[in-house]
C-alpha cells in the first residue's frame, strides 16, 4: 500500500487533523456526529471540519437510520410485570395502576378481582397490593406522589389528564418532562401538539423528532405516523413501506392494512408483505392467553386508569 493512502484502520489511530497517532499520552476521541474519524483536540476538530463536514452528515444519517429502522423486540408497553406475558398495543387490554405506575394486563387484574370477590377481600393493586383509590381525587393523588419520585409513566398520565381538561400548556409540561426522562408515550403526544399545534407553535421538525424518538422507542402509532408521512412526501416510497413492516410486526393494525395496499398498487413486494403478515399474527398469539380470554368475555374489561 502506498504510503499516501492511509486505511480506514490507520485514520482511525491518528488525528484525522494534524495526523498525530494515538497512544498513552494522547487520547483521541471519535467525531461527535459520526463514527467515521477521530481528533486529538477540540482545535483540530475545528480546523478539520470544513474537510469533514460533507461525509460526516452523510454518515451521520446513516447511523440515525441504522438506529431507526431496526426493529423493537417488543412494543413500547413491553410485558405484563405479573403474568410476564407481552401486552397487547390497545390499551383497552391492560390497565395502569395509578399507585405504583405499573400496566397489568386485562387476564392478570380479572384473576385478582375474582380473588377479591370469592374470598371477599379488600380491592387492592396487583402488582404492589397498595388498597385502591375510590375517587379521581385519589387517583390523582397517587399520580403526584409518583411525579415527586420523577416517574415518567405518572408524568405521562397526569399531560393526558391535563389535555383531556383542555389545559394544553400543563400537558406540554407534564410531557415534556416525562419525554425527557425517557417515556415514549410522552414523545408520540408532543409530536400530536406540535403537529395541531396545542399550546405550542406548530413545527413539523420537532413533530418528526418526536415520533421518530417515540418509534425507535417501540410505539406503533408513531412508526405508522412516520409511514404515512413518508408516503405523502412521495420521494421516499421505500422507507415508508420499512416503518409500516416494522409498526405491523408489533401488532398494528393500521399499517399491516397499509402493507397490503401498497402491495396490491405495486409498491411493495410480496416478500414484505408476507413478512409483515407473520410478524403481525406472531405479535398478537403472543399476547393471548386463557385468563386474559376469560377476562375479555367478562363485563369488566380493562382500562386506563382506575
Amino acid at each position: 500500500m502506498s504510503a499516501a493512502v492511509k486505511s480506514e484502520d490507520d485514520t482511525m489511530q491518528c488525528c484525522a487533523s494534524c495526523g498525530i497517532a494515538g497512544g498513552d499520552d494522547i487520547k483521541l476521541k471519535k467525531c461527535d456526529d459520526c463514527d467515521l474519524i477521530k481528533y486529538c483536540s477540540v482545535k483540530c476538530q475545528r480546523e478539520h471540519k470544513s474537510h469533514h463536514e460533507e461525509a460526516c452528515k452523510k454518515r451521520a444519517a446513516e447511523i440515525q437510520d441504522e438506529i431507526l429502522f431496526k426493529q423493537p423486540e417488543s412494543s413500547y408497553y413491553e410485558d405484563c410485570p405479573i403474568c410476564c406475558l407481552p401486552l397487547s398495543i390497545d390499551p383497552k387490554e391492560s390497565i395502569l395502576m395509578s399507585c405504583c405506575s405499573k400496566r397489568i394486563c386485562g387476564g392478570c387484574d380479572y384473576a385478582n378481582q375474582m380473588r377479591e370477590l370469592e374470598g371477599k377481600l379488600q380491592q387492592k393493586c396487583p402488582f404492589c397490593r397498595k388498597v385502591l383509590p375510590k375517587t379521581d381525587e385519589e387517583v390523582n393523588e397517587q399520580y403526584m406522589k409518583r411525579i415527586e419520585a420523577n416517574d415518567p409513566v405518572a408524568m405521562n398520565q397526569m399531560g393526558g389528564i391535563r389535555y383531556y381538561e383542555g389545559d394544553y400548556k400543563r400537558a406540554f409540561e407534564y410531557w415534556s418532562k416525562a419525554a425527557a426522562l425517557g417515556d415514549v408515550e410522552a414523545h408520540y403526544q408532543l409530536s400530536c401538539l406540535y403537529r395541531d399545534g396545542q399550546g405550542v407553535e406548530k413545527d413539523e421538525k420537532k413533530v418528526l423528532h418526536h415520533l421518530e424518538e417515540a418509534a425507535i422507542g417501540g410505539h406503533p402509532r408513531a412508526r405508522h405516523n412516520l409511514g404515512y408521512m413518508e408516503w405523502e412526501n412521495g420521494h421516499h416510497n421505500d422507507r415508508a413501506v420499512k416503518h409500516f413492516i416494522i409498526a405491523a410486526k408489533l401488532g398494528n393494525d393500521r399499517s399491516l392494512e397499509s402493507v397490503k395496499i401498497l402491495f396490491k398498487a405495486g409498491y411493495a413486494t410480496k416478500e414484505d408483505f408476507a413478512a409483515a403478515l407473520r410478524g403481525h399474527q406472531a405479535a398478537v398469539d403472543a399476547t393471548k392467553s386463557p385468563q386474559r380470554e376469560e377476562a375479555a368475555k367478562s363485563s369488566r374489561g380493562g382500562s386506563e386508569s382506575n
